[in-house]
């Protein structure tokens, strides 16, 4: 069965709806430029309590300051894009959190690593994700590593999407929203739903 994450969280009831209905993880964006972004502290209080893994997205950071962020919100994972991401990955994994390492569509995945899981995922300029937007899924079909597949993923287009590449996971925020940060719970819902059934 398909590991299914919603990210860009930034109410408590749309992290209850998330969980309600099956999520394995929920997503809390740090990065600065973010209109879903939450402090450390909103990131804590949203995520306590809950039967799910708890995901901060965080851009440009280093290992210190991921690990720190984990410390203080209790999150399980984290998601690491940009500058010193990889080095970072290596830190975070030793102290026990799991990892998402951003990659573009298209790139060298780097061999295995048990704890660190490739996340492939739209990319404009000037953004570390987070488009909304879908691309060349042809760009991950074949591969035979773990990976979580992510850019414009909605109920509409999640079961092809897994069918016609095959990840580990899915993740998904803009499609999922009513306005940015704001979850459309019945688009949740049928989210998690249908990336369970593929």
């Amino acid at each position: 069965m398909t590991w299914v994450k919603v990210c860009g969280l930034t109410r408590r009831d749309d992290v209850e709806a998330a969980v309600d209905s099956g999520a394995d993880a929920v997503g809390f964006v740090l990065a600065p430029d973010s209109p879903r972004r939450v402090d450390l502290d909103t990131a804590r209080d949203l995520g306590r309590g809950i039967p799910a893994v708890r995901v901060l997205v965080v851009v440009d950071v280093s290992a210190e300051e991921a690990l720190e962020a984990i410390k203080v919100t209790g999150a399980e994972a984290v998601q690491l894009h940009g500058e010193g991401a990889l080095a970072a990955a290596r830190t975070v994994l030793a102290a026990g959190a799991m990892v998402l390492l951003a990659s573009p569509p298209g790139a060298q995945l780097g061999p295995a690593v048990p704890g660190q899981i490739p996340i492939i995922d739209n990319r404009k300029a000037g953004m570390h994700g987070g488009t909304g937007e879908v691309f060349d899924w042809s760009l991950a079909e074949g591969i035979t590593q773990r990976f979580v597949l992510a850019g414009g993923l909605g109920p509409d287009n999640v079961v092809e999407a897994i069918m016609r590449t095959r990840p580990w996971g899915v993740d998904a925020s803009s499609r999922l929203e009513s306005a940015p940060g704001v979850k459309d719970h019945g688009m949740v819902h049928r989210f998690v739903q249908e990336a369970k059934r593929a």
